[in-house]
């Protein structure tokens, strides 16, 4: 009878065992699973990013071409110049839609000098000046 006892007590002992080994390896799975699901996360922010300058770029281009001069601000790819004759050769709006805010949920910024122009977003970090940034000049 109690040869019977150890048995079951070594027996649940090993189920409670293997039950830990297998809440482990899942807690090790779902680690790695978040990290891999946040890496692509990163990259798909900042794919969606390059994409929206690119977009802006485009825009910006056209209305040089039209005005024959860059705009002075984003929001003139939207706003038609009050300026009549200005007004005549516009040809926007030059984005369809209010300008996006980048995927961290911050203005694109814009500014130009003489015969460039440089959209971009501040990136992941929201500091403007760092290695994260996505510009148009980088394309």
């Amino acid at each position: 009878m109690d040869r019977r006892n150890r048995r079951r007590r070594a027996a649940a002992a090993f189920t409670l065992l293997e039950v830990l080994l297998v809440l482990v390896i899942l807690v090790v799975l779902g680690s790695m699973a978040t990290v891999a699901i946040t890496g692509q996360r990163d990259n798909a922010d900042r794919k969606a990013a390059r994409s929206q300058v690119q977009i802006i770029s485009q825009a910006i281009k056209y209305y040089q071409f039209d005005m024959k001069k860059y705009p002075q601000s984003l929001e003139d790819l939207r706003e038609k110049p009050s300026d009549s004759k200005m007004a005549e050769r516009w040809g926007g709006p030059y984005l369809d839609k209010k300008l996006p805010l980048d995927p961290w949920d911050e203005d694109y910024r814009y500014e130009s000098k003489d015969n460039s122009y440089r959209v971009w977003s501040v990136g992941p970090d929201g500091s403007d000046g760092t290695d994260d940034d996505i510009a148009s000049d980088d394309e």
